[in-house]
């Protein structure tokens, strides 16, 4: 049996004021037919377990269309009508297909459609009809909707924030199809809609509330019957209907168990709505606790969340690390193309002035100037050997300087937006992690699979912007109401 595989993945950050376009996609992932088995194959990354599960199952993989992002602004229209139009003549071309799998990330918001994976969703499940089976993954940060739910036969979410269990959730997704092409079994699903925002502080899964939660959900795997379930964090960033947390629960040819069990698993849930509403540490806060802490100690910049959409040229805490120059050395990333053309031009080993960060909006700081040594001028790519969040060992930045203040301040100006997944990004530019007293990345949990290990100590930081952790910094236009924790009262 020939089963097709079909990708479309954006995290939109609907308060980031510009749009994710089609250029976006052909940066990143714009693949169809046998480009995509090259590229995703071996990828600690659910499609990646697509194929590697199909194999496994001996049926026969069709790499027919995938599409991928950075996480940003909304897809433009123009963008998501003509990838849909890719992917449908896509299909066109992959011939008789058995199943397919696919892999939407789940909060995806297009401007012409608020609920865009649903929409893509629910066009395959028109193509191709009722009986036919579609069963797919979705990132741990989905906004789940009925109609995503109706389209499909069965959703897998992740199970790990960090994300490293993705190629995993693939591997499950094609067994269960596999089974389901055999007859063995009728995946049947139902999912529930709590009123609750996971505060994005609160979403490690490794450590409670987080955790509590989803061991009453593995104990419900070993009940016969229950084929899946998952415990979706939601995207709280995206300001749409769907925003917020999900279960889903997938039965063999059993609605009523999967409703009643999914029903259980929001209850419990639910119980605990207190445990997920955030705690929060000031920028002087952190740092008056760093100062009495033994180094290397990562300031995780939650407002400046790279892997959540944030423009990356965030500047608080470059400036509370100057005013605080006791901290030195410290590191900081930043995005500032225009910065990397002016410090190639002055050429290493030379000063220049600069005005670096805070050039994308006004919500993540004023530049920062200040005279700086050019340390180092490097091309920006570098490759992980380790499975880390995002499911990608390979990495481009754009041409990248390392520069350096004279208090010690040493700072990486990007060309592209990098999210920090990997210690590489420092290593690769001649740079030793425990040299520094402070290291900052720009995000709440992505980063810590790679910064853990160089850092005696984590410390969340509640700093503003897009991605920030104070969710009442964000004015929402479409979310639900009721909503915990906006209208305590009131859920």
């Amino acid at each position: 049996m020939r089963v097709g595989i079909i990708a479309f993945m954006q995290e939109s950050n609907t308060f980031i004021a510009g749009p994710t376009t089609f250029a976006h996609f052909e940066q990143d992932t714009l693949l169809e037919g046998d480009a995509v088995r090259s590229r995703f194959a071996d990828a600690h990354h659910e499609v990646g377990g697509f194929f590697a599960g199909l194999a496994e199952e001996h049926l026969d993989a069709v790499p027919i269309f995938a599409a991928r992002a950075y996480p940003y602004g909304i897809v433009a229209a123009d963008a998501f009508d003509a990838l849909l139009a890719r992917m449908d003549a896509a299909i066109e071309r992959a011939g008789p297909i058995d199943g397919l799998l696919v892999a939407p990330h789940g909060a995806t918001v297009g401007a012409n459609h608020a609920d865009a994976d649903g929409h893509w969703l629910s066009r395959l499940r028109q193509r191709f009809g009722r009986s036919f089976p579609i069963i797919g993954t979705l990132d741990l940060h989905a906004n789940v909707s009925p109609q995503m739910v109706a389209a499909c036969d069965a959703l897998i979410a992740y199970r790990t924030n960090p994300h490293l269990d993705q190629r995993q959730r693939g591997i499950d997704a094609a067994r269960l199809i596999a089974r389901t092409l055999r007859g063995e079994v009728k995946p049947t699903m139902a999912a529930a809609f709590p009123p609750l925002a996971v505060n994005i502080e609160r979403q490690l899964s490794a450590e409670p509330p987080c955790k509590t939660i989803y061991d009453y959900a593995d104990a419900m795997l070993a009940e016969p019957g229950v084929l899946s379930n998952s415990i979706v964090l939601g995207f709280p960033y995206a300001d749409v209907a769907e925003m917020g947390s999900s279960a889903i629960v997938v039965t063999d040819n059993d609605f009523a168990r999967a409703e009643a069990r999914v029903t259980d698993l929001q209850k419990f849930w639910w119980e605990r709505r207190e445990e997920f509403a955030g705690q929060f540490i000031s920028i002087d806060q952190a740092l008056a606790q760093a100062s009495k802490l033994d180094g290397p100690i990562t300031l995780l910049d939650m407002g400046d969340n790279a892997g959540g959409g944030s423009p990356a040229d965030g500047t608080e805490l470059a400036h509370a690390l100057v005013r605080h120059g006791q901290l030195s050395p410290a590191f900081v990333c930043l995005y500032d193309p225009d910065a990397v053309k002016l410090t190639a031009a002055a050429g290493v080993g030379t000063r220049v002035r600069l005005k670096v960060g805070g050039k994308t909006d006004d919500q993540h700081g004023a530049p920062l100037e200040s005279d700086f040594l050019v340390k180092g001028l490097f091309e920006g790519k570098f490759s992980e050997s380790q499975p880390r969040h995002g499911g990608f060992l390979n990495f481009d930045q754009g041409p990248t300087a390392v520069v350096e203040t004279r208090s010690g301040l040493t700072i990486m100006l990007t060309t592209r937006r990098m999210v920090p997944f990997s210690i590489k990004q420092l290593t690769s530019c001649n740079l030793d992690p425990a040299h520094f007293r402070i290291l900052v990345a720009k995000g709440v949990h992505a980063p810590v699979a790679a910064y853990a290990p160089v850092s005696k100590h984590l410390i969340r930081v509640d700093t503003p912007g897009v991605t920030s952790a104070d969710l009442s910094r964000l004015t929402y236009h479409h979310r639900r109401q009721p909503m915990f924790p906006f209208e305590r009262q009131f859920v």
